[in-house]
């Protein structure tokens, strides 16, 4: 927390000794002690407290995403069972499909379909 060394804090352990007095030093210590311990509880409950709300609001969004997901599984699955209804007509068998000894059977979508004139 504070980059304090070994030769800082012995000169205000001496400064504090020198304006205190012997008396008051003991208790003076004891209170700043006291005052930091709280800072760091209320400092870290605080965080604590962040973490849970982040970690809240995490867990909120990860359910809204599964929500999302689960939905667009089901929109699938729909569609999918929709084309294998309307798709089992326009299914091809390995047997009807074009080999060069066999001729096609299957229209040429290449190629512009007959038109029927009527005139």
């Amino acid at each position: 927390m504070f980059d304090i060394g070994f030769i800082e804090m012995l000169v205000v352990a001496i400064i504090a000794l020198l304006v205190l007095g012997p008396e008051r030093l003991p208790g003076a210590v004891r209170t700043v002690g006291l005052t930091i311990g709280r800072i760091k509880r209320g400092f870290s409950e605080v965080r604590e407290q962040v973490e849970r709300e982040i970690g809240a609001d995490e867990l909120r969004q990860q359910l809204h995403n599964e929500r999302i997901m689960a939905e667009l599984e089901k929109q699938a699955l729909g569609k999918s069972s929709n084309v294998k209804r309307n798709g089992n007509q326009n299914v091809t068998t390995d047997a009807q499909t074009d080999t060069p000894d066999q001729p096609s059977t299957a229209p040429d979508h290449d190629s512009p379909a007959p038109r029927d004139e009527q005139r």
